[in-house]
């Protein structure tokens, strides 16, 4: 029987050996497998790396730039209510002045008319006419603007008149 058990202790010991020789080789791929994961992985990392810091100089970047836009955008905003400020007083001024002219013309209205003849045509002249003399210029800018203004005013005024005159009629 002894020899029964070694040649049963011998069996087993090979069918152990056979059982651990499949397992170490299935260990050692798994090894190499796990190795070139870690170089994937240890790429990968590397790959991470270099990404975040770009990311960190695009954001740097980024951040200059909305600083940057949001100087201009302040000193543009400054700029507009400037403006704004300016263009409510001029508003205000001219809603002034189409007070006063409103003024004026109701003043005008309550003016009674004076029923005039229409004026008479006039005779188309046969000789030439001599030229007439012209005023002498102002000296001065100011008397050029008096003059100016002056002429708007009498325009003005026959204007006004001629309007009158057209109700009336």
């Amino acid at each position: 029987m002894s020899l029964f058990v070694t040649l049963a202790a011998d069996i087993l010991v090979a069918v152990l050996l056979a059982a651990t020789i499949v397992t170490c080789l299935r260990l050692s791929r798994r090894i190499s497998q796990l190795k070139g994961d870690e170089a994937a992985l240890r790429q990968t990392i590397g790959d991470l790396m270099v990404a975040t810091g770009t990311a960190e100089r695009a954001i740097a970047g980024l951040r200059s730039a909305i600083d940057d836009g949001d100087r201009t955008l302040t000193t543009r905003i400054d700029a507009a209510t400037a403006r704004a400020a300016e263009l409510a007083a001029q508003v205000e001024a001219g809603e002034t002045v189409v007070m006063r002219i409103g003024a004026i013309v109701a003043q005008m209205r309550a003016v009674p008319v004076r029923a005039e003849p229409p004026p008479a045509p006039r005779p188309v002249p046969e000789a030439p006419v001599a030229p007439v003399a012209q005023r002498p210029e102002p000296a001065s800018p100011n008397g050029e603007r008096l003059g100016a203004a002056a002429a708007a005013a009498l325009a003005m005024s026959e204007r006004a008149l001629a309007r009158v005159r057209a109700r009336a009629a």
